[in-house]
């Protein structure tokens, strides 16, 4: 492995890895992050850092990238593929291309597959390559996927994502793997706890690796890819054209529970951020739950519609910084406040609430289950008889579900209530949300799941 000093900035959410590489006179450079810089900028600052330097290895779907923000705010380089042809000053880099890091070196090495203009980052101490930053192409036991860009390329993409691979498996088993996504990410990567590897590793546990030709590859990359939330078709065009600039750090303002009425009766939507105990117990009619959380961000870009002004309601504990950033890294920018006081302010002034039913596994006895888990887990384990409607479809799908009294469930209740509030949005009723998940009811009720 490396001895260079790289140290993994790791969003647990968005299931993706930055990396901030210390040069060793004071500067660093800093690979795919995002407009959520806090994170980079504590290490930075903990090290005595400049970012000098700032890396994107392709037109991130998944995030706004915050290479932008650095340039602007810090005077850094931004270095990226210029295939991608992106609107605003940076150093546009070609296969082979290298770039001088005072003593270290970065490489591009062209690896389509993920997106058509994609990069690798050889991070090369001396001759010797010291680790390379895979992007979206090599994974730690995985590939990304690769129909971001449309149906009609998606296999075709998914050829040159072998052959990217094919590339990045000839270099030394020595070299270290630093990949963008991991765990976790709707860019398609396995669950496990591991974000970086080597290459000789890959090349001995990476199925990917080891298919016999483009043709298995393809066929194994495509079969295993699941849902996305929709605004992943929107970020990688944003920055190409470059994220907006923040003049200052994003947050909540304060709107009074009149002006937030007002604003109901306008169309604006409520999204609920407490945790679930809170919500189902009292809430604004209408108002759509998504717990704060890790993943709150890709939920909110997922479930929260695009044009309205949306209002959060959260508890006093809850970091409203958090929500804010959280939803600016997905360039989220329709929130227009949160309601002063929370759900009191709004029960002291005497305005209307609803509640959710939450229930144990014993306490299911003939009402209809809805699993809102992700296909794969639903197929993995499920309770007999439920049926499957996976969370991000489930607004479109609505209306034909059968208004008959039904319990919500997910692996935990979070995405539960977030469906819940859905079809109690589009005017179901008899609602209750499972408190925990299949493995809860199997063990509680002595049965076994359905596969």
């Amino acid at each position: 492995m490396s001895t260079v000093d790289v140290v993994p900035l790791v969003d647990e959410g968005l299931g993706n890895s930055a990396y901030l590489v210390d040069l060793g006179d004071g500067r660093g450079l800093v690979v795919d992050v995002s407009l959520d810089l806090r994170g980079a900028w504590q290490a930075a600052r903990r090290r005595g850092l400049e970012l000098a330097f700032a890396a994107d290895t392709h037109l991130h779907a998944d995030f706004l990238s915050g290479a932008r923000q650095l340039a602007a705010t810090e005077g850094t380089r931004v270095l990226a593929s210029a295939a991608g042809h992106r609107e605003f000053r940076h150093s546009g880099l070609r296969d082979g291309d290298e770039v001088d890091l005072g003593g270290l070196r970065l490489r591009a090495l062209a690896t389509p597959g993920h997106t058509h203009e994609h990069l690798a980052f050889l991070l090369l101490d001396g001759d010797r390559p010291a680790g390379v930053f895979t992007g979206g192409s090599l994974l730690v036991g995985a590939a990304a996927r690769t129909d971001l860009i449309s149906p009609q390329q998606t296999e075709a993409l998914a050829r040159q994502q072998y052959t990217s691979l094919q590339r990045l498996a000839g270099l030394p088993d020595e070299v270290a793997v630093w990949p963008t996504h991991g765990a976790g990410s709707f860019c398609s990567a396995p669950p496990g706890a591991r974000r970086t590897s080597t290459i000789g590793a890959e090349k001995a546990g990476n199925p990917l690796l080891r298919a016999r030709d483009a043709d298995a590859f393809a066929t194994a990359l495509l079969d295993s890819l699941g849902s996305f939330p929709p605004y992943f078709l929107r970020l990688a065009e944003a920055n190409r054209r470059g994220p907006a600039v923040l003049n200052s750090y994003p947050e909540l303002s304060a709107l009074d529970s009149a002006r937030v009425q007002s604003l109901i009766a306008e169309g604006a939507q409520i999204i609920d951020a407490r945790p679930v105990e809170r919500f189902a117990a009292a809430h604004i009619p209408g108002a759509l739950s998504i717990p704060l959380r890790p993943v709150f961000a890709s939920w909110l870009g997922w479930l929260a519609p695009p044009e309205p002004p949306l209002v959060i309601v959260r508890e006093d504990a809850q970091d409203p910084a958090e929500i804010a950033w959280q939803a600016a890294k997905i360039g989220c920018s329709s929130i227009v406040g949160e309601l002063a006081g929370g759900m009191d302010a709004w029960t002291a002034a005497g305005r209307t609430t609803m509640s959710t039913q939450l229930v144990r596994a014993d306490e299911i006895t003939d009402q209809h289950v809805l699993d809102v888990r992700q296909a794969s887990e639903f197929a993995a384990g499920h309770l007999p008889g439920a049926t499957h409607v996976e969370l991000g479809a489930l607004a479109d799908q609505a209306d034909a579900l059968a208004a008959s009294p039904t319990v919500v469930m997910c692996g935990h209740g979070e995405r539960a209530i977030g469906g819940a509030s859905l079809l109690e949005r589009a005017g179901h009723r008899d609602l209750a949300v499972l408190q925990g998940g299949p493995e809860d009811w199997a063990e509680i009720t002595g049965r076994s799941l359905e596969v």
